[in-house]
């Protein structure tokens, strides 16, 4: 049974995994059809924390995706 720590650094490697093969996605569309970020930053008003608790932070979220957004237009 994996530790609270093993489970951890498997989330935080599959984050990782995740966040560099969604670029690889978002570069290779918006290097054909331009206009897919402006059309990400846009829908931002929809995104949110979905925590039931304390720690729910909408717009937290809402900025870690405009600096991912920012970083893929770079």
């Amino acid at each position: 049974m994996p530790t609270p720590d093993d489970t951890a650094v498997q989330a935080r490697r599959r984050e990782m995994a995740v966040e560099h093969l969604l670029f690889q996605v978002i570069e290779y569309v918006e290097a054909r059809h331009p206009g897919l970020l402006d059309t990400l930053d846009a829908s931002l008003d929809h995104l949110g924390d979905p925590a039931h608790d304390d720690s729910k932070d909408d717009e937290a979220v809402r900025e870690i995706a405009r600096k991912l957004i920012a970083s893929a237009r770079r």
